[in-house]
């Protein structure tokens, strides 16, 4: 397993280490390279791993040495290469990579292919949009607007935009970094490429090169047992307070929906806003039981997205609770609900739409209480029937 944050991080440190951990559980060795950090958690047996980049901190000389780094990493092939010579893997599962590994390690496992003979698939998880966009969203930053101009390897489009950080610098390197990988061609060399959403593998698929190599898999998630509970009178949304997940629109449509319950759980830039908005409250961040007992006891939740989602996990896990959910049709999230029967949907960024749809719902006890009995009947993947379909891809 590749990934450049080798401890807990994101989604797709939680995907490597609950895949590994299963793969492990059916006979597998499974062994991890990525960068050393303090919190690293999983590792090797000859404890080869890249220096720990911080982009925010460090000297002087090594922001200068950076831009380099990004593109190509001699380091990461060197110390790759004392992975694979001691562990002789058939399969090299790659995640997250750029800037920190750099896709130079592909280079690396092609080579040590090439010299040992060895047959070792290169398989890719993409958890992002970073193949196709240098600022992995497909999102410009600076105006909260979508945008696919990059779509096609036109790279120059991130420069103009400054879409990486809003810094017309650190958006030349991430041109540079997509124009020098596209040139060499690199990515041929991945067998598979595991898309999260058939949206995702329709944007990926704008490269041609990737179009013959993707598949559609939605991510697993863990089984969860059903439970009758007694609905509460409040609408949910969970996850980060910010722009680009449509908190804005939302909170415009909870202020004229005076009569309709909020309750808001988890942190974000747009904190403020939600002060002092009569109908919203706000209990912060909430994990575990805390916030399981929220979701469960939601009439329905909202997931107001304005950029283009992968697989939120929020939708799956608030439908697996028994929630139904009223979703943003955008990027992957109609895949995950069955409209009519585990929810509705509302055009993107539109306040008029979303507030229509969440005062019918309010309004329409009867028919939350059904779509939540409908929740029972789900069949989200969860990690054993991952295992099988990905067994396919790795032989």
């Amino acid at each position: 397993m590749i990934n450049k944050f080798l401890y807990p991080n994101g989604g797709s440190e939680t995907y490597i280490f609950k895949l590994g951990d299963y793969l492990k559980s059916q006979g597998h060795e499974v062994q991890y390279f990525g960068m050393e950090h303090k919190g690293r958690c999983v590792g090797n047996r000859v404890n080869a791993y890249t220096s720990d980049m911080d982009f925010h901190g460090g000297s002087k000389l090594s922001k200068l040495t950076y831009p380099v780094k990004t593109i190509y990493s001699k380091e990461a092939r060197v110390q790759l290469r004392k992975v694979l010579d001691d562990f002789q893997p058939d399969v090299c599962h790659l995640n997250n990579f750029n800037y920190q590994l750099t896709p130079s390690i592909i280079l690396e496992i092609v080579k040590w292919r090439k010299e040992t003979g060895k047959n070792c698939k290169i398989v890719f998880t993409a958890h992002d949009y970073q193949l196709v966009c240098p600022n992995h969203m497909l999102n410009n930053p600076n105006n909260h607007e979508n945008c696919e101009k990059c779509l096609g390897g036109h790279f120059m489009n991130c420069v103009k935009g400054k879409c990486i950080h809003g810094s017309t610098a650190k958006s030349a390197i991430g041109m540079m970094e997509a124009e020098f990988w596209k040139l060499k061609g690199t990515y041929k060399y991945i067998d598979t490429m595991i898309c999260c959403s058939e949206f995702m593998k329709s944007k990926m698929d704008s490269n041609p090169m990737f179009e013959t190599k993707t598949v559609a898999m939605h991510n697993f998630i863990d089984k969860v047992e059903w439970k009758e509970v007694e609905k509460k009178d409040y609408v949910l949304y969970f996850g980060r307070f910010s722009e680009e997940k449509g908190i804005g629109t939302l909170i415009k449509v909870c202020k004229e929906l005076p009569d309709v319950q909020f309750i808001f759980a988890g942190t974000g830039p747009l904190e403020d806003s939600i002060k002092g908005v009569s109908n919203i409250q706000d209990v912060g961040f909430q994990k575990g039981e805390a916030l399981e007992k929220l979701i469960r006891e939601a009439r329905f939740s909202v997931y107001p997205s304005e950029w283009y989602e992968n697989c939120p996990f929020s939708v799956m896990e608030s439908q697996m609770y028994g929630t139904p959910v009223l979703g943003a049709n955008i990027g992957g999230i109609p895949e995950l609900i069955q409209v009519g029967k585990t929810g509705e949907l509302f055009e993107s960024g539109s306040e008029e739409d979303l507030k229509k749809k969440i005062q019918k719902l309010w309004d329409d006890k009867e028919r939350c209480t059904k779509y939540s009995e409908n929740c029972r009947d789900i069949k989200f993947d969860t990690v054993d029937k991952y295992y099988k379909k990905i067994m396919k891809i790795y032989r």
